[in-house]
């Protein structure tokens, strides 16, 4: 692990740390922003898997909800439709809940190290890291799915079409931005101890009333249309009809923009404030 701090180190400050023989003297040249990114990606993705019990609990999780929740309910896992529906639901909470965590958690635990303000003067900037950080999400996120797919395709009759898996993949990515974003906000607004927290608090009732876990059409009127301001339900309403056969909604759409932007606002508030009282 160290061997990556200084790589990464030395690339950042822009020395490659290597020499030309018979000089003995280190040569500069410019790191490309992609060899930052991926070195961010390595030693983040590196971090991660050295607890095990994480990888799992994000990757598994789905999972089981799925294999608890929908195979024993045979109505429901032999109906093409409804189980491709609480597929897609179930694919939704891997991606935002993977999202808050490994960027909120992440992040917070990151600053709470010697070598975070360290990276953070280098003037390679901010970019390549939260490049690196992404990186890391989406392979997690990615990681989470893949054995949600594989109860969902071996013990009920959900099926979809490769065009729509594909538009539904997109969408995905499209639903994960402002969730992304919030784990962001979390993260360099909050110590370690309280982004666990306030992640956990935060997921599961947006899970919940976004229909992640019930199907909307369960819920009393009120709570039915205070969901529809939700972020976790416009992610719903904008993946599942798609991977069902049917339409996303404009309004569905309007939600996840303004969230977005609400998001990124934050989390160039609170990297400035603790880069401000880091730094100053």
């Amino acid at each position: 692990m160290s061997a990556d701090l200084d790589q990464l180190s030395a690339t950042q400050s822009g020395r490659t740390g290597r020499t030309r023989p018979g000089d003995g003297v280190g040569t500069d040249r410019t790191v490309s922003p992609l060899t930052l990114a991926l070195l961010h990606f390595r030693m983040t993705f590196l971090e991660t898997i050295r607890v095990p019990v994480a990888v799992v609990g994000a990757t598994v999780f789905p999972a089981l909800a799925m294999l608890f929740f929908v195979v024993p309910q045979r109505a429901l896992a032999s109906d093409p439709a409804a189980s491709t529906g609480a597929t897609a639901q179930l694919a939704v909470f891997a991606v935002i809940s993977t999202c808050v965590f490994q960027f909120g958690i992440g992040v917070a635990e990151d600053r709470a190290l010697p070598f975070d303000p360290y990276v953070r003067t280098l003037p390679a900037g901010p970019g390549p890291r939260m490049a690196g950080r992404v990186l890391t999400g989406s392979f997690f996120a990615l990681l989470g799915i893949v054995p949600l797919v594989l109860v969902a395709l071996l013990l009920t009759e959900a099926s979809i079409t490769l065009p729509r898996l594909l538009i539904a993949g997109a969408l995905l990515v499209v639903a994960a931005t402002p969730f992304l974003l919030l784990g962001l906000t979390i993260g360099y607004a909050l110590s370690s101890k309280a982004a666990i927290a306030v992640a956990q608090v935060v997921v599961f009732p947006l899970a919940f009333a976004g229909g992640l876990f019930a199907p909307p059409e369960s819920f009393p009127r009120w709570l039915d249309a205070l969901s529809q301001g939700l972020p976790s339900r416009a992610a719903r309403d904008v993946v599942v009809p798609v991977a069902t056969g049917g339409e996303p909604t404009l309004l569905a759409f309007g939600v996840l923009a303004a969230w977005t932007v609400l998001f990124a606002v934050l989390v160039r508030t609170v990297y400035r404030r603790d880069e401000g009282r880091r730094f100053r």
